[in-house]
């Protein structure tokens, strides 16, 4: 059946391209080495949206590679599954994927690792397509860790930056914490099921304990919190930006940070069997949303104001999850994944236009120079506030409204806020960066100043103030145009569409006031964009004296509420005192105990080496000594 090569084909593509890259990529020619990745994804993509056809008119279907595991009555097959939510995963990972490699191209010119950047891309869309066909846990499980291995390989890939490599570090140790609960919970799974195929799985859940089943989807959300960024385990996604601008529109738009919240709806029937499980994974999104937004309105670096606004966004989708909006998440999901893919990519636009410089408190008047960044910027930043028509403002409405109807009020409350923040804090960078009074021209140096600071890498770009090379505009314009239309699905069947596989909600039919409840939304989000003009624009509102009249309100958004500070000196300071500790025992005891043997015999064996002197007649003596000692302990007893 074609449709069951489709789906083996689909991840097979990236994966010939790692391998041909990563054996050959020495041997091809640096203008060469992005063809068979490129080439792949296209190939990925073509097929995905076969797929997709596919789903619409047979729901779900499932492939059997071979068997994996066999130990007694234990049987794991590599089985590969689809259904509406798959294709959807497919088609927004593919897409996304084959635009930021299609990017790449003129992104990473002339860097040193050009091949290792293609290989390392292609491994990392192999793994993500992997982890969303997956049709067991424990295949899950391990394109689940393969995914992180990936992340760390990307945004560490400027491994001779001290900053990078920590980045790298950080990011692959806090979701071992999450990876740890997740393991914890597929455990508890197969211990409760006795198996872990999906269906098996979620045909039993409504039959387990209820304590069980909220335990079980706890240990699961604390894995989706880790890959997915979400409060306490947030703190490796903003720091991932001293990757390559192109990876982190990977990892925050369509592949990694996508993980957990895939995982959650793909066990939407063990989780609505658990009102308390649900209970949680909307606090946390909620609690998540509003924390970024409020970090995200004092940073003054592009990419890392677009780092929080993904942890905010995918909060957002958490939210959704909580209250049942089901569909409304992944709508979300489906959205942000080209708007925010744009954002970052119109980030690493803008940093290539001016040298290198991310710092948006150095930027200004750059849309007369950079015009087609600057116009697919704003639309993305559109769609991110949810503005009517584009996308965001379509799925962002499905879960305030659903979370309004469902009687979740105060999360409703503050994740209006939210909002409203979200269009501040997006709108205060546009503003500064394509509009504001300073002059780009004096704020920039001059090209060779610039190429030498930044070393020659990607975000270095030729230095000076110009626009992007087609390659990389063709991606932006692309996106642009999903972020516009691609709310419109929800009016053609999108919703009915996931339907199939999703819950329906918490609540059905009309509710009171959720509709003003939604335009309630959308007025705070103009307002907070109408601030932002007052305030970066115009200059009505002086910001320093904001910062000025609330000065602990401000340095706890400037520092991140400290959170990062408070794990250094809870968990990483104490850690490391104990393993500097365990090193001074290791290295005073138990070496000096292993050492000590060893030079004791090596203290023996030299001085009875000395008895070795090679003469007859000392070996006559002391053959002699040795008799006279075994007659006198003879004659002694």
């Amino acid at each position: 059946m074609i449709a069951d090569q489709l789906l083996w084909l689909i991840p097979a593509f990236p994966l010939a391209a790692f391998l041909l890259n990563g054996l050959l990529g020495r041997r091809l020619t640096r203008s060469a080495a992005h063809w068979p990745a490129l080439a792949a994804v296209g190939l990925s993509f073509a097929c995905a949206l076969l797929v997709l056809r596919h789903a619409v008119e047979h729901t779900a279907w499932q492939v059997t590679l071979f068997t994996w595991i066999k130990v007694g009555a234990f049987d794991v097959p590599l089985k590969l599954s689809a259904d509406p939510l798959t294709a959807v995963m497919l088609v927004v990972v593919t897409g996304v994927s084959f635009l930021v490699h299609l990017y790449s191209v003129g992104y990473m010119h002339g860097d040193g690792g050009y091949p290792r950047f293609f290989a390392y891309l292609s491994l990392f869309t192999f793994s993500m397509l992997m982890l969303v066909l997956s049709g067991n846990f424990l295949l899950l499980y391990v394109f689940w860790e393969a995914v992180g291995l990936c992340s760390y390989l990307l945004i560490g890939f400027w491994f001779h930056k001290k900053s990078a490599a920590d980045a790298g570090k950080k990011a692959f140790l806090v979701n071992r914490v999450g990876d740890f609960g997740f393991a914890l919970g597929i455990l508890l799974l197969i211990a409760n099921t006795g198996t872990v195929d999906y269906q098996e799985v979620f045909r039993l859940a409504p039959h387990l304990p209820a304590q069980t089943v909220t335990w079980i989807c706890l240990l699961l959300f604390v894995g989706a919190a880790g890959k997915s960024a979400q409060f306490p385990l947030h703190v490796w996604l903003p720091d991932a930006m001293e990757g390559p601008t192109p990876v982190s529109a990977l990892i925050h738009a369509a592949t990694m940070v996508t993980a957990g919240v895939y995982m959650v709806a793909r066990c939407n029937a063990l989780f609505t069997a658990s009102p308390t499980a649900m209970q949680v994974v909307a606090v946390v999104g909620t609690l998540t949303a509003v924390m970024a937004a409020a970090i995200a309105l004092t940073q003054t670096d592009l990419k890392r104001i677009m780092a929080y606004s993904t942890v905010s966004q995918l909060g957002f989708m958490f939210l959704g999850l909580g209250v049942g909006a089901w569909v409304g998440a992944i709508f979300h999901l489906f959205t942000h994944a080209f708007f925010k893919a744009l954002l970052f990519l119109g980030s690493g636009s803008v940093m290539h236009g001016i040298g290198g410089d991310c710092d948006i408190t150095r930027q200004g008047r750059l849309a007369r120079h950079i015009p087609w960044t600057t116009t697919t910027f704003i639309v993305g930043s559109l769609a991110l506030a949810g503005i009517f028509p584009f996308a965001g403002f379509f799925s962002k409405e499905m879960i305030l409204g659903a979370a309004f109807a469902g009687h979740h009020y105060v999360l409703f409350g503050f994740a209006v806020l939210a909002a409203g923040g979200t269009a501040f804090y997006v709108f205060r960078a546009v503003f500064s960066v394509f509009f504001g009074q300073r002059d780009a021209d004096a704020l920039h140096p001059a090209p060779a100043a610039a190429a030498a600071a930044h070393g020659g890498h990607g975000d270095a770009g030729h230095g000076g103030v110009h626009e992007s090379p087609w390659v990389m505009l063709a991606p932006l314009v692309i996106l642009a145009a999903m972020s516009f239309i691609a709310g419109w699905p929800l009016e053609h069947g999108f919703g009915e569409f996931l339907g199939r596989v999703l819950p329906s909600g918490e609540h059905g039919g009309e509710v009171p006031g959720a509709l003003a409840a939604e335009i309630l939304a959308v007025v705070v989000a103009l307002g907070g964009l109408t601030f932002a003009w007052a305030t970066y624009q115009k200059g009505f509102v002086d910001p320093d004296r904001i910062a000025a009249a609330w000065p602990r309100l401000y340095a706890l958004s400037k520092n991140k509420f400290y959170i990062d500070e408070f794990y250094a000196a809870v968990i990483v300071r104490p850690l490391l005192s104990l393993a500097r500790g365990a090193l001074r025992f290791d290295l005073g005891v138990i070496d000096g105990i292993v050492n000590g043997v060893a030079e004791t015999a090596r203290g023996w064996g030299a001085a009875l080496a000395r008895l070795q002197t090679g003469r007859v007649r000392d070996y006559l003596l002391f053959m002699a000594l040795g008799l006279a000692a075994v007659l006198g302990v003879l004659l002694w007893r």
